[in-house]
């Protein structure tokens, strides 16, 4: 593929840096190097290092690896860890391509990377519709329009996709007549931040294939892909790439630690070494010792330890799942509706009872109430008012979920009776309380969940 086509003038102006091009042969141990500054390592006070496992081992860590990973190192990461990396995405996701690897400080720097590469001024760029406010936050900032692609409980609208590309510009949301159609869509398939729902493999599939009939390329944002609770993970967009269109993003971060600060893109050689470009210029390099820690414990596991690991973790988010699930059906029932998440730590919650706007009943009422959830506005590309909140039940005791649940359950009945007060309707009439489109109506708070 011509790639060139797709990157913004800025990432195309990039160079690659003249001293981080000779950090290949740093570690050779027959060259003499008078080149790049590197800090003397005799300077540093660190000697060596254990990691104490909750499993009760210990790891000792390698004592050259170790030393090295306290200097400057290879932009794209630890070449060990790099080479583990490789052989996973081999092994979990077979990509049809060939494929290049980067690691950097979280996917959410080589997510900001990734999009600003493909942000001209005057371009737009595909969002799914609600998506990430992590990846929306920092669009904003871009010289890009954003063009919303529609999302239900099962992932992806492709017709929504399709038609949008096909009556471009008259589907323009911002009336720009000579705008460029499309040419990238940012998707996040599975555990959607903030629907908790995934893409259907046949979903994906007819999404893909109009990708490839309108040459777009897809940015995959899967930091979730290893939450799913079904007994079979579904296949990604990499597994399925076969014109080199797919731009992988994975992470450390819900499987190990966040606090590691871990990630990795898979794709393109030409993409990557765009981003690489960028890394040289900023944060130079992923940080050593964390990437020595996780190659360390991921080289005791092998991928299969790996693979035992990830299990137990999403085992571990499927019964969190679950006792939400049971105290959103005792508190929120006939308030709100919402899908069930496949995967991940979301839930994404439509509030009834005549809410349109859940931004001030989140930020103000919940808030006084002792509840916190998120704004749908936060998740919308077009930053339209929404009646839906972002709830996540990863870090909170199932007595703690209840009780958050009730308290914005009163919030909630609170909002919808002041709805109904301010519309003229009365408590019990009609379009009241207990009325047809009321509280407890066929179109009100407990209608269909």
């Amino acid at each position: 593929m011509d790639y060139q086509k797709f990157l913004s003038a800025r990432s195309k102006a990039r160079n690659p840096s003249a001293i981080r091009a000779l950090m290949p042969y740093m570690n050779c141990k027959d060259m003499i190097s008078l080149g790049a500054g590197q800090p003397n390592p005799q300077t540093f006070p660190f000697a060596g290092m254990s990691i104490k496992l909750k499993s009760g081992e210990t790891i000792e860590v390698d004592s050259d690896l170790f030393q090295r990973s306290l200097s400057y190192d290879l932009t794209t990461g630890l070449p060990p860890l790099n080479q583990w990396l490789r052989d996973l995405q081999v092994r979990e996701h077979a990509p049809p391509v060939d494929f290049d690897l980067t690691i950097g400080p979280g996917s959410q720097d080589l997510l900001t990377k990734a999009l600003e590469m493909f942000c001209e001024p005057g371009h737009a760029l595909l969002a799914e519709k609600p998506t990430y406010t992590g990846a929306l936050s920092f669009l904003e900032t871009q010289p890009v329009d954003l063009v919303p692609v529609a999302t239900d409980e099962h992932g992806i609208v492709p017709e929504s996709l399709e038609e949008v590309l096909a009556n471009w510009p008259e589907s323009n949301p911002s009336g720009k007549k000579d705008q460029p159609r499309p040419s990238v869509i940012y998707t996040v398939p599975v555990g959607g931040n903030p629907t908790g729902v995934s893409a259907t493999l046949e979903r994906k599939q007819k999404a893909y294939e109009v990708c490839r009939k309108y040459d777009v390329l897809i940015v995959e944002d899967d930091p979730y892909y290893y939450l799913q609770f079904g007994a079979k993970r579904t296949p990604s967009y990499f597994s399925m790439d076969t014109d080199g269109r797919v731009l992988r993003l994975d992470s450390m971060s819900k499987i190990l630690s966040s606090g590691i600060r871990l990630g990795w893109a898979t794709g393109p050689k030409v993409l990557l070494d765009r981003m690489n470009m960028h890394t040289m210029v900023t944060n130079l390099q992923p940080a050593g010792v964390t990437q020595l820690m996780a190659y360390e414990l991921l080289n005791r596991w092998g991928v299969d330890g790996f693979m035992q690991h990830v299990d137990k973790v999403s085992a571990f988010y499927k019964e969190k799942r679950d006792m939400f699930v049971e105290c959103l059906d005792r508190h929120l029932k006939g308030l709100a509706e919402w899908a069930v998440p496949d995967s991940g730590m979301f839930v994404w919650i439509n509030l009834l009872g005549g809410i349109t706007d859940s931004f001030d009943l989140v930020l103000s009422k919940a808030v006084k109430n002792k509840v916190i959830a998120v704004p749908g506005v936060a998740f919308m590309p077009l930053k339209d008012a929404t009646p839906y909140i972002r709830v996540s039940y990863s870090a909170v005791t199932y007595e703690q979920m209840d009780e958050a649940l009730r308290r914005l359950a009163i919030v909630i009945r609170e909002a919808a009776a002041e709805n109904h007060v301010g519309n003229g309707n009365g408590i019990n009439g009609t379009n009241g309380t207990n009325g047809t489109n009321g509280v407890n109506g066929t179109n009100g708070v407990n209608g269909t969940h």
